[in-house]
């Protein structure tokens, strides 16, 4: 590490699943498909994140033009139409 970087800071589980309101299986999906942040194996059983990374997920969703919308919600009011 350079006298410039500054010491990344690792989230267990635990608190990432306090901060990202999903499921362990819908986190380890995402991950799977590159759209969340890659955990960092520690040991053969514990497992973190880089929380600055965490962090950039969470501000690159907030700046999106994703909505979330329920399930068939759409596909029910064209039948409507």
């Amino acid at each position: 590490m350079t006298q410039n970087q500054e010491p990344k800071i690792l989230i267990n589980r635990k608190k990432l699943l306090s901060m990202i309101p999903l499921s362990e299986r819908t986190i380890f999906n995402m991950e799977k498909r590159g759209e969340f942040p890659a955990r960092i194996a520690l040991t053969s059983r514990n497992v973190a994140w880089d929380l600055a990374e965490v962090e950039q997920w969470i501000e690159s969703r907030r700046a999106s033009d994703r909505k979330a919308t329920r399930p068939g919600f759409e596909l029910r009011h064209k039948r409507r139409a």
